[in-house]
């Protein structure tokens, strides 16, 4: 039997089969990259905003708060609850997955390593919150936001960074990073105790129940996840019928899970936790936020007079991202640096500091989720939120990009960087990114 004809090839079929693996290879680094996740949620939002703006918001309000002709539980009975109680939920497990390893063996796991960014963190919620309660005083209708402009979008602050590339050290990022993580912790924290009422207390002894079984079998060493998983949307469900908001069950059942395994037993090789955070890591990134972000940030823009932009709600919000964040972290870094608590960020300036502390400002996803908690019946304090956190954020972005892009780097950047990559070669951990602490007399 003769073999098939010779494959034929030109120059212009060579130069197709090479374009679409020039496209899926830039798609695999872009995916792989810092800032992915950032970028798909400002696209996200972006549409949102678009649809929002073009004559459309009508249909875009109605798709999201429309009741839905069936659901499977009659409290979620619009895509939009189904959203931000239901796949946040999963968003939230994985913040308490995330907060769950970097203190049990990351770079939270002792005193030495979190008290710089707690300090940060904590001065960095509470300074929004005061310059939002002097702008709101004697207007008793909005008080309730005060917890809006404290909040970081982590996605949105990394992906802003990570479009400076090495200009960044890595002591920024992981100090931004860290930083995140603790304010995620004050925002879950917010979430539960601020943002809770008429509570149903049989719906919380059934959740209290089924926490109780998740810590058992924890302690009899179960390192298969299928049993976390069932038992945590049953404690999902159960959370949710309470009166506490649903996406607290995430968090919860992430403390649940086990992150020391047993050598030799089933499935050890790699902890619950870890394995999970790693399943959850693209879901949460490329799907949930991105989803979420296109759902909350539509707002109509075209209508609204200077008057209503600088209102006492919005310009509370955007002042306390963009003045609050900055002042407050930054603040607590020198003064921790100057009193002995902590040390300076080896291989950064100050003024890359105050650009990171800038970048902080960025309160997208977690500042829209509180603020649909602090106003959920009105619609109109809704809208003017998300203005005020749109023009906290973009100017915290812009700013803190800028400082960071200009500011003059350390004068021994490039050795310092060399020696860190060395040494997280060398151990596999993150290296330690504070500077030594200068000796004293």
């Amino acid at each position: 039997m003769e073999d098939g004809p010779d494959k034929i090839t030109t120059p212009e079929l060579e130069q197709a089969e090479v374009v679409p693996d020039k496209v899926i290879s830039a798609l695999r680094q872009f995916l792989r990259s810092e800032a992915s996740g950032g970028v798909l949620l400002m696209l996200a939002a972006a549409l949102a905003m678009l649809i929002a703006n073009i004559g459309l918001y009508r249909d875009y309000h109605e798709i999201l708060h429309g009741t839905l002709p069936w659901t499977p539980i009659q409290k979620l009975d619009t895509l939009h609850l189904w959203i931000n109680d239901g796949l946040m939920a999963i968003f939230f497990c994985y913040v308490g997955l995330e907060i769950k390893r970097e203190f049990v063996d990351g770079r939270l796991s002792t005193w030495e390593k979190r008290r710089l960014p707690v300090i940060a963190a904590f001065a960095g919620m509470v300074a929004p919150a005061v310059i939002y309660l002097v702008i709101a005083t004697g207007n008793s209708e909005i008080v309730n936001g005060w917890a809006i402009p404290a909040a970081t979008d982590i996605a949105f602050a990394i992906g802003v960074l990570a479009l400076l590339g090495k200009r960044a050290p890595t002591s920024l990022k992981l100090f931004l990073l860290t930083v995140a993580i603790v304010d995620d912790m004050g925002a879950v924290a917010i979430i539960a105790i601020a943002y809770t009422a008429n509570l149903k207390t049989i719906f919380l002894f059934f959740a209290a129940a089924t926490m109780a079984v998740m810590y058992f079998i924890n302690r009899m060493k179960v390192h298969v996840l299928w049993p976390y998983i069932i038992l945590g949307v049953v404690l999902w469900f159960f959370v949710l019928l309470s009166g506490v908001h649903a996406t607290i069950a995430g968090v919860l059942a992430a403390l649940m899970i086990p992150i020391i395994v047993t050598p030799g037993a089933p499935d050890s090789e790699v902890s619950p936790v870890h394995r999970l955070e790693h399943y959850l890591s693209p879901w949460s990134a490329y799907v949930i936020i991105p989803i979420f972000g296109f759902a909350n940030a539509g707002v109509e823009l075209g209508g609204l007079t200077l008057k209503e932009i600088f209102a006492p709600l919005p310009l509370g919000i955007a002042a306390g991202l963009f003045f609050g964040k900055q002042l407050g972290i930054f603040a607590s870094i020198w003064l921790s640096v100057k009193v002995g608590l902590a040390h300076k960020l080896r291989g950064a300036t100050w003024p890359q500091i105050y650009g990171v502390s800038m970048l902080c400002g960025i309160g997208f996803t977690m500042s829209l989720f509180i603020s649909e908690l602090a106003f959920a019946g009105s619609s109109l304090l809704r809208e003017e939120a998300k203005v005020g956190i749109l023009m906290g954020s973009i100017l915290s972005a812009l700013v803190g990009y800028a400082i960071l892009r200009f500011t003059p780097l350390h004068e021994k950047h490039d050795e310092i960087e060399a020696q860190e990559a060395a040494e997280q070669d060398a151990d596999g951990d993150v290296a330690d990114t504070s500077e030594p602490a200068p000796a004293r007399a």
